[in-house]
């Protein structure tokens, strides 16, 4: 699981979008950032998550914050994800897993009695000067604006 903390420095990234658009943290400067990491895109437990914070966007972008998920699925994958369920923000096609490394979200994982390597489900708030505020590793993915905002 990561090794990041309430308190590090986020770590730089820059990574195509699903529409092709290069996204650096540091077009998030002075704004308030909730990125998520998701296993694969159009699976339940990450639709239900991605369509919680969807459907709480408003509250977010009230309370000043700006949404980014992010997982290994490609461009096509992400941009069908996101065209689907109609999310108002972007989705990060990191095939080459160098975002989900940085922040240390791929490990070990078991599911149904096998063992292996995947993107842990885990959603990192970000303040405007790029410090981590908070790590939430326990994701619930039908309350999960309410994680954030708590």
């Amino acid at each position: 699981m990561t090794k990041l903390k309430a308190g590090d420095k986020a770590p730089d990234f820059s990574a195509k979008d699903e529409q092709g658009n290069t996204v650096s943290l540091s077009d998030y400067k002075g704004k308030k950032l909730v990125i998520f990491f998701y296993p694969k895109a159009s699976t339940p437990t990450c639709t239900t998550e991605a369509c919680n914070l969807r459907d709480n966007y408003a509250d977010l972008k009230d309370k000043g914050y700006e949404i980014l998920g992010v997982s290994a699925d490609s461009q096509k994958r992400q941009s069908n994800f996101k065209n689907k369920f109609d999310f108002p923000y972007p989705l990060l096609a990191d095939e080459g897993k160098e975002v989900i490394k940085a922040f240390d979200v791929w490990g070990e994982k078991k599911f149904m009695g096998k063992t292996f390597d995947g993107i842990h489900r885990v959603t990192f708030v970000i303040d405007e000067n790029g410090v981590i505020e908070k790590v939430i590793d326990k994701v619930k993915a039908k309350i999960h604006t309410e994680q954030i905002l708590e």
